[in-house]
């Protein structure tokens, strides 16, 4: 944000970026002596500070606090027993004084605008570049700041909004509130500028670079949010259409560790294979988050190691139970298990025996005992209720959905349920490797598809949504189950679309901008989600401002902390 509470420098070190963000409590961390006037004048220098842009999405995506307040706080996600940020779970007394994922997130969002604002006011000083080259990291740089502007207004509202790069060492301590609808007019301005000037497509992975089709398919998702539904149906139309793109035969296909570079990926943030590359102790990123890498592998996933120590202990495979997040009741119950492949290609319902050994009793009979060996089932979690006749010859512990939830849906059980499996890594190194190289899929084609559906039924044409959303089903659907898969127009409704965005996209860090989007969240959630229905008031459609923000200001009854917080 303002120069004193939060800023960036980038600095070429034999080829490695330095950058931190640094506030009025922090000494900067600058080991070279350069500075930004010295650094970036040249074209090598420059590439550091557009590198630098991108990194601030790591803070986001793939990330704990990135997916608390991106799925937490839904219908479809409630918190596990390791949630350690139950506020934005439950909005029980959620304020910015006591979740410290706001504070991070908003001091790197507002640290890359920063960037993102010294880079654009200076690009037209670097003689090295020729004219194309400065039009090309004009509109990446852009691009991330119509990104990273998208986050903070849908995260916390008409806050503080520049797009002046600040002088080094000149301190400003006020901030300004800013509506809405002005941070909207710059992100429509700068997607349309990289547009216009980035190119069609890249073979650089590392960055990752944007391109024309990810500007194109973000901005057919900003189009949606502001209620463009025209212009959001023909843009995300551009891209159904691209012959770059194409969905993938299978779903399952989507998250498989050997094919994370798909056809159905339009942007994603990559990850290195070499962890060292991504860990806050990496030369490249010293003021990267404390956990390096994607994480999403091990935040919702149950302690499956918990269930029998003498048949099941933590392995690679299985990955490494945090116990975060646990899916809603409602989020089971929007899929049919018998005709959806969605259902078990994104979710984990078994854990096998690593552990050879004798042992008794199961769920329903605790007095039989029986041999199991490498490969037999020892946990098994269910989306229905279990009987004991069902049960009979079953040696095996088993959490149905009697175990977990109560009638109304609240969790009885908070360490054992079914989890979502789409990010486990089994290429990790170890089984207490908090790291994954796992990509994160920010925007992929089948977005395309459900945002094309919901722009179109909007503009009152259910037939055109319902064939859309039947493309993604049919895909969806079991072999022999593509009938039974397939919707009519009248079926389609502004709740079956976001049923339908949780069944494909869920854990996709989109759902809660889902529910703001479509002025669904208070009501969702109070329908669908005991854990926070006694808690969400209508002023959580954004969020408090850190209050180390509000204390560093000193314009306070300007910059006052959003209505409804403390």
């Amino acid at each position: 944000m303002k120069n004193s509470i939060n800023k960036v420098m980038g600095f070429v070190l034999t080829g490695s970026l330095i950058f931190t963000a640094c506030d009025k409590k922090l000494s900067e961390y600058n080991p070279t002596g350069l500075t930004p006037d010295a650094t970036y004048t040249t074209a090598k220098g420059f590439e550091t500070l557009v590198n630098a842009a991108y990194t601030y999405t790591r803070f986001w995506y793939g990330k704990e606090e990135g997916y608390s307040l991106s799925e937490m706080g839904t219908d479809i996600w409630t918190n596990g027993t390791g949630d350690v940020f139950p506020q934005l779970s439950r909005y029980d007394n959620l304020q910015g004084s006591n979740t410290a994922a706001l504070t991070l997130e908003w001091d790197n969002f507002y640290a890359a605008i920063y960037l993102c604002n010294t880079g654009i006011s200076k690009i037209g000083e670097i003689p090295d570049y020729t004219a194309k080259q400065k039009l090309q990291r004009e509109a990446e740089l852009r691009f991330m700041r119509a990104f990273y502007y998208w986050h903070i207004v849908e995260t916390w509202g008409g806050v503080h909004f520049t797009t002046e790069a600040t002088a080094p060492g000149v301190i400003e301590s006020t901030a300004n509130k800013t509506p809405v609808e002005t941070f909207y007019t710059q992100i429509f301005e700068d997607l349309n500028y990289a547009v216009k000037n980035l190119p069609a497509t890249t073979t650089d992975y590392g960055r990752p670079t944007v391109t024309i089709p990810v500007a194109k398919a973000f901005l057919a998702r900003m189009y949606l949010t502001r209620g463009m539904n025209t212009e959001a149906a023909a843009m995300a139309n551009e891209l159904i259409k691209n012959p770059d793109y194409m969905l993938l035969p299978k779903f399952a296909d989507l998250w498989s560790m050997s094919n994370l570079k798909n056809k159905e990926v339009i942007w994603s943030i990559d990850y290195s294979t070499n962890l060292a590359n991504n860990d806050l102790s990496s030369s490249a990123y010293p003021s990267g988050h404390s956990r390096g890498s994607n994480n999403g592998h091990m935040l919702f996933t149950q302690v499956y190691d918990q269930v029998n120590t003498s048949l099941l202990v933590r392995d690679i495979p299985n990955g490494r139970p945090f116990n975060r997040y646990m899916p809603t009741k409602t989020l089971l119950d929007l899929f049919n298990e018998t005709d959806d492949s969605r259902y078990l290609a994104s979710f984990q319902v078994a854990w096998l025996c690593n552990k050879e050994a004798r042992t008794a009793g199961n769920s329903f009979n605790t007095k039989d005992t029986f041999d199991f060996k490498l490969g037999d089932t020892v946990c098994y979690t269910s989306k229905s209720t279990l009987t004991a006749a069902s049960m009979n010859g079953k040696h095996y512990t088993t959490y149905d959905i009697s175990r977990v939830y109560n009638a109304a849906g609240v969790p009885t059980n908070r360490k054992f349920y079914i989890s979502l499996k789409k990010f486990l890594d089994p290429t990790r190194g170890s089984f207490n490797e908090a790291q994954s190289a796992r990509d994160v899929f920010v925007i992929r084609l089948a977005e395309m598809y459900l945002i094309a559906a919901e722009a179109n039924f909007n503009l009152g044409k259910p037939d055109v949504a319902a064939g859309l959303l039947n493309t993604l089903r049919t895909r969806a659907a079991i072999p022999g189950h593509e009938a039974a898969m397939q919707i009519t127009p009248a079926q389609v409704t502004l709740d079956f679309i976001l049923d339908e965005r949780a069944r494909e996209l869920c854990g996709e860090q989109l759902r809660w901008f889902d529910l703001k989007r479509t002025n669904k969240l208070i009501d969702r959630v109070t329908r669908l989600n005991p854990d926070a229905a006694q808690y969400i008031k209508g002023y959580h459609t954004v969020r408090p401002i850190p209050q180390s923000q509000i204390d560093a200001v000193t314009n306070k009854s300007e910059f006052a902390q959003n209505q409804g917080y403390q």
